[in-house]
Parts: structure tokens; sequence; C-alpha cells
């Protein structure tokens, strides 16, 4: 199994593509895409679409798996980066794969263990659970890897991989 995991967003997105295979997952390719802070935001966001279709075409997953929002202050970039979602969720559905949404606590439970995790214990999970290459990853890139591996988990429990 091949999916494709996001984490969202116009100025930076996450992207990791991962694979469960023999009951191992592994990542076969991740990055943290950005933009030109220059572009106006609908360029942003037909960049960020462009890419994800993109990463689909190259990996052909059977899956698109994408954080869900949580903002409580600032509500621009909150509906900028809804928009990015929208295209992205687009973007699967037009590829004919299953869409899945997980919620940041949703993600820390699954990777940590503990929902009020922070960043750091989060990358050093992702660390302990899939192999990585020697590199340094942005945040948005290990959050993208993060979301992957929370579907693989809870995925199992309703299917046979």
């Amino acid at each position: 199994m091949i999916i494709i995991a996001i984490d969202p967003g116009y100025d930076r997105c996450g992207i990791a593509v991962l694979e469960k295979e023999h009951g191992e997952e592994k990542v076969i390719f991740s990055e943290c895409f950005q933009t030109d802070k220059k572009d106006t935001l609908a360029q942003r966001i037909f960049e960020v679409g462009s890419r994800i279709e993109y990463c689909i075409q190259t990996y052909n997953p059977s899956h698109l798996v994408i954080e869900d929002l949580f903002f409580s202050n600032n509500t621009k970039t909150a509906m900028a980066v809804s928009q990015v979602r929208g295209v992205i969720i687009f973007q699967g559905y037009k590829y004919g794969l299953e869409v899945f949404e997980y919620t940041p606590n949703q993600i820390k439970v699954a990777v940590t263990g503990y929902g009020s995790a922070n960043k750091t214990e989060v990358t050093k999970m992702v660390e302990r659970l899939v192999p990585l290459e020697k590199r340094k990853y942005i945040d948005d890139e290990i959050d993208a890897i993060a979301v992957g591996l929370t579907f693989l988990a809870s995925y199992r429990f309703t299917q046979k991989i």
C-alpha cells in the first residue's frame, strides 16, 4: 500500500509518500514544498495543487491523508489554509484516492501516545517509528510523515494490509 500524506499550507506544505509492505512502513519520498512569498495567494494555491498532482501521478498512491485544521486566533491564515486543503482534497478525489483527515490531536496521540506532545516529541517518535535519510527535515515534512503514520496505524484495524 502506498499513501500520500499532507500537512497543508500555502507557504510551506509538508508532503510525504509512505509505503507499508509486509507490516513495515517506509518513507518513499518527503519534502517541505515552499511557495514564493511574492506570488498571490491564488498563485500559491495553484502551485501547491500542482505539486500534489505531480506527486500523485509519480507515486500512484491509493489513499490521500491530510491534517485537519485547528486554528483559534488567525482567521485570515485559517481561510487561506482551508483553500489549500480544498485543492489538495480535490486532487485526491480527481485521481480516485480514498481521502482521510486527522486532527492534530489524533496525530499526536497516534505517534507519541500523548495528545499534548510538542514538535520535538513528535519528531523524535517519527524518527523511531520509520527509517529516515540522514538530512535536515523541516517541521512540516515531519508532520506530513506523522499524518501518514497515523493513517497506517489506524487503517490496519479496519483493513488487512
